[in-house]
């Protein structure tokens, strides 16, 4: 009897987890990122491994949208730091040209020395020229997962998923790449556009074909996290300032940035939000297709049978998701 009932109870502790609830599956996720433009990308790839330590996700790669060099450092910097040094980076060439849109707090990290005069961080690769281009970094990834199970975080341009929508079939799947989207990811959340403001978002506009071109042929749901949502909820900057650990690269990203102490919008990581702990601190508009004009501007079509939404937020929500902010950075 006692071995039947502790078999038994193995079963329940199997399917159900240990508090009685049942034991979620952790999410598989792709990061997009222009790493280097605003800190909010590198408060994003915090919260992500903050994500991953709880078992929430599962992060198999990030893909960078910004070229230069220093975003793949500074990125190899913060998996080091992280503890993880193996993650897959992919790099871009031939992207947008921003290298002078503001204070590359990623060159700044990496220039950093200790009172020895030797880099402040570690680093783990040894030639950031070998890394693979995204679109094929994506490919390969995808290849390997089960049939629509990877989300794909998007927080900068949109350059690498035209890219990989407009791939041809290689070693690594006979699928083209919009066939392969459709078949491997099971939906794309991305920071950008603007739906109450005439001015154009910062990451369409950067590259607006190939944002225009996602819009248009991108196969599965594709949800947006607005600039007006980020605009409305800022991170306190205090939690930059009061800390006193040892030297963190995000910590000293952010203080490169802008001159202390300074609140920044939470563009990045509201989007970021909603792919992993879902809709319960948004509002989402109904369905319909988003569309760009040349200018960058984005314009929102509802339609039954479209596949794309919005987020939206009451006072009341953005005062819920700023506490989750605050709970959710220890640094």
């Amino acid at each position: 009897m006692k071995t039947k009932t502790y078999l038994v109870l193995l079963l329940v502790s199997m399917m159900f987890g240990v508090g009685g609830m049942q034991a979620s599956t952790p999410q598989r996720i792709i990061f997009e990122t222009d790493m280097g433009n605003d800190v909010d990308d590198a408060l994003g790839l915090d919260l992500l491994y903050r994500y991953q330590n709880e078992g929430r996700i599962r992060l198999l790669a990030v893909m960078l949208n910004k070229p230069g060099s220093a975003p793949v450092e500074y990125m190899d910097i913060l998996n080091t730091f992280y503890g993880h040094p193996n993650m897959p980076i992919g790099k871009i060439t031939h992207g947008a040209n921003c290298e002078n849109d503001g204070v590359n707090y990623a060159k700044s990290v990496c220039q950093m020395k200790d009172a020895a005069g030797k880099p402040l961080f570690k680093r783990s690769l040894s030639n950031y020229k070998s890394l693979i281009e995204s679109p094929q970094l994506y490919r390969r990834i995808l290849s390997n997962q089960a049939d629509h199970s990877v989300t794909i975080i998007s927080t900068g341009f949109s350059t690498n998923l035209a890219r990989l929508l407009q791939s041809k079939a290689d070693r690594y799947s006979r699928l083209n790449g919009r066939e392969l989207v459709a078949r491997k990811v099971k939906r794309l959340v991305i920071m950008g556009g603007s739906f109450s403001h005439e001015n154009p978002e910062y990451n369409i506009l950067r590259d607006v074909p190939a944002a225009d071109y996602v819009f248009h042929h991108w196969p599965t749901p594709l949800i947006t996290s607005p600039f007006e949502v980020g605009e409305g909820i800022l991170f306190p900057g205090q939690i930059i300032t009061d800390y006193k650990g040892k030297p963190h690269p995000v910590i000293e990203g952010y203080k490169a940035y802008l001159k202390m102490p300074y609140d920044r919008p939470t563009w990045d990581i509201t989007a970021i939000l909603y792919a992993v702990e879902g809709g319960k601190w948004f509002g989402l508009s109904e369905r319909g297709q988003i569309t760009t004009q040349p200018n960058g501007r984005t314009l929102f079509t509802p339609s039954a049978r479209g596949k794309q939404q919005y987020l939206t937020t009451t006072p009341e929500q953005a005062q819920g998701i700023l506490k989750r902010f605050k709970a959710l950075f220890k640094f």
